[in-house]
């Protein structure tokens, strides 16, 4: 994500409180949610500089529960039309959209969110700087180690009445010059892995609503019934992709709903005692006779960004059997152009690509 800077926030803080109302065309979901945008930095003690600023997003339900909605929820959102906007009209009144949702959301987010990112950026600072120091201590400690010994030996021809071309005081000093530059760099690697959490705030939100919602009020009467058909599909499909993965030994996660990017974390056993990199399955599940499948903007980004870690598994359901899961590593080309929510990839083309395990 394009990184935001302070005086782009201020420019546009305004307009980010105000809000907004958007729709999630893959949620089938009935609810609507409020999706909040928090600005969470991580400092240096030292001088107060940001060394890690990230935007968190936190959704929050009806009941108000919050729950952390992903790494950037927002770009597989789209803007309401305005018939659509006429459909929920009442929704914008329902009394829970007043009920201190930001406050509920930064609590959520400096409960779950915020230590997470804290203790992230701590560890991989203080891993860094203890890599530093060991290089600069190999080197600085081998020069120090030369210049005493030469110190010595100099000392000794100065005793035996010689007259050497470098004074042992010189050798001395520059002793004491590289000691110094030592303890300097420890000062300052210890100052880089000292870093402190700041405080999250709210800077925009927004009122999303499902695609199921809209689909209900439009009288779309066939939706709710194919709404718990693609449901069972999707239930069906998730089940054989990890049953399959733990036939071939590995250990299996379901982490759809940590909306992490992928459905399914899949850890092969290790060899030779070395970790093997653990399988991100995004999983799509298809009635038999189905054409196409979904992908969100999101899933295809974070597909590119897990390169070989990434698969998509496909798996064809007919009534209670199943065909597949047919697996594609690196399926997508590219991401997709700004404003495109999700792409229609044609279901024999990406099986003609897959492996079938």
């Amino acid at each position: 994500m394009q990184a935001i800077t302070d005086l782009q926030l201020e420019a546009h803080r305004s307009k980010l409180k105000q809000g907004a109302v958007l729709v999630n065309p893959n949620d089938e979901d009935l609810a609507p949610k409020v999706l909040f945008m928090i600005d969470h930095s991580v400092r240096q003690a030292s001088d107060d500089k940001h060394v890690s600023r990230r935007l968190q997003f936190v959704e929050i339900d009806q009941q108000g529960n919050a729950n952390h909605a992903g790494w950037a929820p927002h770009l597989d959102l789209q803007p309401i039309e305005s018939a659509e906007h006429a459909l929920i009209a009442d929704v914008l009144s329902e009394h829970w959209l007043n009920n201190n949702l930001d406050n509920l959301a930064l609590t959520y987010a400096s409960q779950e969110l915020v230590p997470a990112h804290y203790q992230e950026i701590k560890a991989r600072r203080e891993r860094q700087a203890e890599k530093i120091l060991m290089a600069v201590n190999e080197r600085l400690i081998k020069e120090i180690n030369y210049w005493s010994d030469r110190y010595i030996k100099l000392t000794d021809d100065v005793a035996a009445g010689k007259q050497p071309q470098l004074q042992p005081d010189n050798a001395k000093r520059r002793v004491e010059e590289l000691t110094a530059r030592l303890e300097q760099r420890k000062k300052e690697l210890n100052t880089m892995a000292n870093v402190v959490s700041g405080q999250p705030v709210v800077i925009g939100g927004a009122l999303v609503i499902p695609r199921g919602l809209l689909a209900q009020r439009n009288g779309e009467s066939t939706f709710c019934a194919d709404a718990a058909a693609r449901k069972r599909v999707e239930q069906i499909a998730m089940q054989a992709v990890m049953d399959t993965e733990t036939r071939l030994g590995h250990t299996v996660k379901d982490v759809s709903i940590e909306k992490c990017g992928w459905d399914v974390t899949s850890q092969p056993a290790s060899i030779d005692g070395k970790l093997a990199l653990a399988r991100h399955i995004e999983v799509k599940g298809r009635a038999k006779g189905q054409s196409t499948i979904t992908v969100s903007r999101n899933e295809i980004i974070y597909g590119l960004n897990q390169a070989d870690q990434f698969i998509l598994a496909i798996v064809i359901v007919d009534g209670d059997s199943y065909e597949g899961p047919y697996y594609l590593k690196n399926p997508f080309n590219q991401e997709p152009e700004f404003g495109v929510a999700s792409i229609n990839y044609d279901m024999d083309d990406l099986l003609s690509k897959s492996e079938s395990l």
